[in-house]
């Protein structure tokens, strides 16, 4: 049984796409409730009282409840004020975890999140089973509310501004990739970040599963399902086997890499954790996840937009949209994903940390680097010595630059280690902003 919805009034403070769909969920309940947001979002459409370029301090007297935003830390105003009042704040994705009855499998980790989300929804979606996708990119979960069929099960990307809010949250399977430096600005050092994460584990039950690989085995109540070798799910004689049984030989997988090899036996190890195919290695109950369906689907499945996307080859040149590798671990395996021969697109705002980490890649993969954004000065002096650096300044021009210098058979990588937020609205439209520039190449061609 869930925990039931917060009292009200209530206060969402944050009114990007999570904050948008609380009101939206709230208000379709009766509900009394105002937004505010410090900025200017875009908030037509919302049927409640809106405050923007408000820091919502004010709004305070009243209410029951404040839902805060993922993007909203917790040194915004209107939370440490809220705190201090003892007015109970709760997270977007816990607002709407009480409100939907359906079964949980939920994602965390510095990477492979969305990649591992979208392939556990194309294993649900092969068994035949119903499933929905949402969370921390895509559908809030908050959209899911009295839409979805109660028998369908949520596939959850659940960040760690997410899980740093949860209270009750409490997933019948959590899934913890891995922990890498990242969101330092927001959490202040790797053990808040890391400590943010393993919330996913936090509020589970003995009978609820924790998917993780032996560095993180989750401290919770639930059973532990590893993966990666020696546990559980692992590869073995060229095929990913679970408890012992064989699944798909690694070389049927679409995915390219092997950061992508661990999503998939993550996948699989969520997958089939539970199912009747999981805990006995015969033919599983009706209503379960077969191991045909997780190997049809790693199988076909091609991964995600703006993650190490093929996005054309022009005369002899790859180019490839990693725009989602906004950190330099995400980069790292961007760059692991080719012999040699990139031309690597570097660069953009800095999230704290930086980027020597990177160095022994770049100068065993990469012909050259092309630097842009607000990181360009950290990475030249983080970079210098590893691969000529050319400063290019912009997205554009280091297309332009790369394009100039690559010959056939390389490969120009968008695969930025740094977020977006110097240029662009999101990595979204970096990525897309990239693919432009490609089509624009293929043209001329």
């Amino acid at each position: 049984m869930r925990p039931p919805l917060p009292r009200g009034p209530f206060l969402v403070v944050g009114l990007a796409r999570s904050g948008r769909a609380a009101v939206r969920l709230l208000t379709a309940r009766g509900e009394r409730v105002v937004g505010v947001d410090s900025g200017q979002p875009d908030v037509a459409g919302l049927d409640a009282e809106v405050h923007l370029g408000s820091d919502g301090v004010e709004l305070l007297d009243g209410v029951a409840t404040v839902v805060k935003s993922p993007g909203v830390p917790a040194t915004a105003p209107a939370i440490a004020a809220a705190r201090e009042r003892g007015i109970e704040v709760v997270g977007e994705l816990e607002l709407a975890w009480r409100l939907l009855p359906n079964r949980f499998v939920a994602v965390t980790g510095t990477n492979g999140k969305t990649t591992t989300v979208e392939l556990l929804g194309a294993i649900w979606r092969a068994a035949g089973l119903g499933v929905a996708v949402a969370g921390n990119v895509g559908t809030p979960l908050s959209a899911l509310v009295g839409e979805l069929d109660p028998a369908a099960t949520v596939i959850c990307e659940a960040s760690s501004f997410q899980l740093e809010d949860a209270t009750e949250f409490a997933p019948e399977v959590a899934v913890l990739l891995n922990v890498e430096p990242d969101h330092l600005d927001r959490h202040g050092d790797l053990a808040a970040y890391r400590a943010a994460k393993e919330r996913i584990f936090a509020r589970q039950r003995p009978e609820d599963w924790a998917v993780a690989p032996p560095a993180f085995v989750p401290a919770g109540a639930a059973s532990w399902v590893g993966f990666g070798p020696g546990t559980d799910c692992e590869v073995f004689e060229g095929a990913i086997r679970f408890r012992g049984e064989p699944v798909v030989a690694v070389d049927e997988l679409r995915l390219r890499g092997a950061h992508n090899l661990d999503n998939a036996l993550a996948a699989t190890a969520a997958a089939l954790a539970d199912s009747a195919a999981g805990t006995t290695g015969v033919c599983a109950a009706p209503g379960a996840v077969t191991p045909a369906a997780v190997a049809d689907a790693l199988r076909t499945f091609p991964g995600v937009e703006h993650r190490l996307e093929d996005v054309a080859t022009v005369a002899g040149v790859l180019y490839v949209n990693d725009s989602k590798a906004t950190n330099p671990a995400s980069a790292l395996r961007g760059l692991q994903s080719f012999d040699g021969g990139v031309h690597a697109i570097l660069g953009g705002s800095l999230k704290g940390g930086g980027f020597e980490d990177l160095r022994g890649e770049v100068a065993a993969r990469c012909a050259a680097c092309y630097l842009i954004g607000d990181a360009a000065d950290r990475l030249a002096a983080d970079l210098e010595g590893a691969a000529p650096l050319v400063r290019s300044g912009t997205l554009e021009r280091a297309v332009a630059d790369a394009t100039a210098a690559a010959s056939p058979g390389e490969v120009v990588l968008l695969s930025p280690a740094c977020a977006s937020f110097d240029a662009f609205a999101s990595y979204e439209h970096r990525g897309r902003r990239f693919k432009e520039l490609v089509a624009d190449l293929r043209g001329g061609e």
